[in-house]
């Protein structure tokens, strides 16, 4: 079974980012959305089953400007897709993102 978490990140403020919204497009096309919460995470996708996310490819989208506007003043970025293939039972896959205004870099976790 297949779980998916995400951490956000603000390197600018050593700070979780909480507020941003998330879009997880799943590989049949259909979307499921959530926000970070007050420690930058999120892991409460609303599945409809219990049996966890199929192997696939995924797209994360993380609507970042808002919070970096308000945070910041600006964005380069108005949103930041993070596209990635789950594999057949790989088990817990965590997305970290780590924004600034003006850069992000993100990577598998555990």
């Amino acid at each position: 079974m297949n779980t998916l978490s995400s951490h956000v990140l603000d390197t600018t403020l050593g700070k979780p980012a909480h507020g941003i919204a998330l879009t997880l497009t799943l590989p049949d096309g259909n979307t499921l959305s959530g926000k970070t919460d007050s420690d930058g995470r999120f892991n409460n996708w609303a599945l409809e089953s219990d049996n966890g996310f199929p192997a696939g490819v995924y797209t994360l989208r993380f609507h970042c400007k808002p919070y970096l506007v308000k945070a910041h003043g600006s964005s380069f970025y108005p949103h930041i897709d993070i596209t990635f293939e789950l594999e057949e039972n790989g088990g817990h896959y965590h997305v970290p993102l780590l924004i600034s205004p003006f850069g992000f870099s993100s990577y598998r976790g555990s």
